[in-house]
């Protein structure tokens, strides 16, 4: 059997990740992503009985679905127990690529800014899929293919100038309709795909990437560089930076493409498409148009 491919090193990341907390996490990002996940969960006129909050590099979705009361019960289940320290609900020590739950046990699963980290994205999708009841709901946002495009732009151009190469240093994060189809992949029904963005403006490029570090979302690439990045090749990307994204002001712009994923465990109850040739309209008729008959490329 075909092993996926690994992408990230994730031991690396929850030493990342447990340093952002150690030094006090920057959480803007993820306190605008959980609200809005919240808001869109909220137009779901449903009651979800037990949710996961699955490896959100915080507790402000889980708060957020407390005090909106979106869920009678809410699991946080997080691969690094740092994490979970002083949860007020039941808290699972898990990773996002091995979910520790029965086939259809969950009504709901949420996920913020957590599963473009993960090796095996359709891999981990089918297992959501799986531990959600009939007719569950899954509802995601991670990083999109944008994210950040500036800072890979800058490092690229840098490295490529002083070293005479260049290095991962900025994750290939999904595009969205790569999104889409390992949605489809997965089994989901009525899978939704869609972007939103942000543009942060920062002193400098430095600011950014302090930034990332409290995050805990710097380079966790498995095949990343593993000398000591260059003060040359530092200050040659700050400059860079600073000459082809910053505003008059003189301060630096940087993306933050989130894609946001949504599913359904099938279920009968729900929307089919019509079989093939079951339509009871024609096509030109509903368009108020001609029909013509087909013709043939001669050319071939």
């Amino acid at each position: 059997m075909a092993r996926h491919p690994v992408i990230f090193d994730r031991f690396l990341l929850r030493a990342r990740r447990r340093r952002a907390c150690m030094r006090g996490p920057e959480t803007f990002l993820l306190t605008r992503v959980a609200e809005e996940l919240v808001e869109r969960l909220s137009l779901v006129k449903r009651d979800f009985a037990i949710a996961v909050d699955l490896g959100t590099p915080g507790s402000e979705l889980r708060a957020a679905l407390r005090a909106r009361n979106l869920a009678a019960r809410v699991i946080a289940v997080d691969s690094l127990a740092e994490n979970l320290a002083g949860e007020a609900g039941r808290a699972v020590v898990a990773d996002e690529e091995a979910l520790p739950f029965a086939d259809g046990a969950l009504d709901l699963v949420v996920s913020a800014l957590a599963l473009h980290f993960v090796n095996d994205l359709p891999g981990a999708l089918l297992q959501i899929r799986r531990a959600l009841r009939p007719d569950g709901l899954f509802l995601a946002a991670l990083f999109g293919g944008e994210t950040l495009s500036e800072l890979r732009e800058a490092f690229a151009a840098a490295e490529s100038e002083i070293e005479g190469g260049i290095s991962p240093r900025v994750a290939p994060f999904a595009d969205l309709r790569g999104l889409g189809a390992v949605l489809q992949r997965a089994g989901f029904a009525l899978p939704v795909t869609d972007v939103d963005r942000l543009v942060v403006r920062y002193d400098d490029v430095f600011a950014l990437m302090s930034d990332l570090r409290r995050m805990g979302a710097t380079n966790v690439l498995a095949d990343r560089r593993r000398l000591p990045l260059r003060r040359a090749t530092l200050m040659r990307m700050a400059a860079i930076y600073s000459e082809r994204f910053a505003d008059g002001d003189g301060r630096v712009r940087a993306t933050f493409e989130i894609a946001w994923l949504s599913g359904w465990a099938p279920h009968e109850s729900q929307q089919q498409p019509l079989r093939p040739g079951s339509a009871r309209m024609r096509l030109a008729d509903a368009l108020q148009t001609k029909e013509s008959p087909a013709v043939e490329n001669a050319g071939g």
